[in-house]
């Protein structure tokens, strides 16, 4: 151990540059004209979160800055979310396309690099700092801050041994919703594809406890298909009434005023359609997005419409529960339990 001290001590008194490891980081990886050749990449594997099981996990890139969480060769019908030149999230059920914003946006397009955040950073807009040695699994590595355009910051890692990405730190919501929490993603397993490396494990795990958060294995690494930048955007599909209505209040979630008068008069046009779930969904995606006058708003419409219906009551408790009214949160949850014993009594 003292002698690791001595020696980044002594690494620490004569830094190199950060473009320096940067290019050093390229050259470890296969070289920059190899890079620049890869024009789309497949990884399949598997996922694993918290304490749910391993399932299956596919991710598409395209450049100059497509991103498919899906298979890009058989496209999701139930889910997806992406990025094709803004962040979208796609839901079969209820059929509904949103745009995101805030932290969920964010998530969607920070990651959307095809290289990875080191190379091309200055073309993107992005600025390195180098900022002294850290040790990752026991080892130094180079701590290099990178700035995006949008201001976010993340960590970069980058082992002095190998001149390979081991670690990525970073702040930010779990699925872009609650309070930001610490982690740092740890890569590994570095294996060639197309005369490249790429790492085929990550690991997330929370800076403050240790606690893994998530750990991608890919079983799969696959360049240079053919992909259609078509299947990186929404799928098309005809909406009903009601999935229109639900898009419409979710492109409103600014003006309060107007989701208001936009759920009086679809309710008054389409008096037999049952709206609760698709309001309660769409009530939801204005909370993740951080609208939420607009969020209590429509809730309070859709529980005051259903008023024997626990999911309605439910939706409106967390609503005040992330508006910051513990009382009304209380009762809501409350009443929802009394509805349906589905839901939890609230303890607090």
């Amino acid at each position: 151990m003292r002698l690791l001290l001595a020696a980044l001590i002594a690494a620490q008194a004569q830094l190199p540059s950060a473009d320096s490891i940067v290019q050093r980081y390229i050259a470890a990886r296969g070289g920059l004209a190899r890079l620049h050749a890869i024009h789309s990449i497949i990884y399949r594997g598997e996922y694993h979160e918290g304490a749910s099981q391993f399932h299956r996990a596919v991710m598409g890139l395209l450049r100059p800055y497509y991103k498919l969480v899906g298979d890009p060769e058989n496209p999701s019908h139930t889910f997806a979310e992406g990025y094709d030149g803004s962040a979208w999230e796609f839901y079969g059920d209820p059929g509904v396309v949103v745009r995101t914003v805030g932290a969920a946006s964010s998530a969607g397009r920070h990651a959307t690099a095809i290289d990875g955040p080191l190379v091309d950073y200055a073309e993107r807009g992005w600025t390195i700092t180098l900022e002294g040695i850290d040790t990752i699994a026991g080892q130094p590595a180079y701590r290099i801050r990178v700035r995006m355009l949008d201001g976010f910051e993340q960590l970069e890692f980058v082992d002095m041994a190998s001149s390979l990405l081991v670690a990525e730190r970073k702040v930010a919501p779990i699925h872009a919703f609650g309070t930001a929490v610490a982690s740092e993603e740890r890569l590994s397993d570095y294996r060639p594809v197309g005369g490249v490396l790429f790492a085929f494990t990550h690991r997330e795990v929370e800076l403050a406890t240790g606690r893994v958060l998530n750990e991608n294995h890919w079983t799969s690494i696959t360049v240079n298909h053919a992909l259609d930048p078509a299947v990186f955007s929404p799928p098309p599909f005809v909406r009903t009434p009601l999935q229109a209505f639900l898009e419409d209040l979710y492109a409103e979630r600014a003006d309060t005023n107007a989701v208001r008068w936009s759920y009086r008069d679809f309710r008054r046009a389409y008096p037999d359609a049952d709206t609760h779930h698709g309001v309660e969904f769409i009530g939801y995606q204005m909370l993740k997005m951080g609208d939420i006058p607009s969020a209590v708003a429509l809730l309070t419409l859709n529980a005051t419409d259903y008023p024997n219906a626990g999911s309605a009551a439910f939706g409106l408790g967390r609503a005040y529960r992330t508006l910051g009214n513990s009382v009304r949160a209380r009762a809501e949850l409350q009443r929802a339990h009394d509805l349906d014993p589905q839901y939890a009594a609230p303890t607090d």
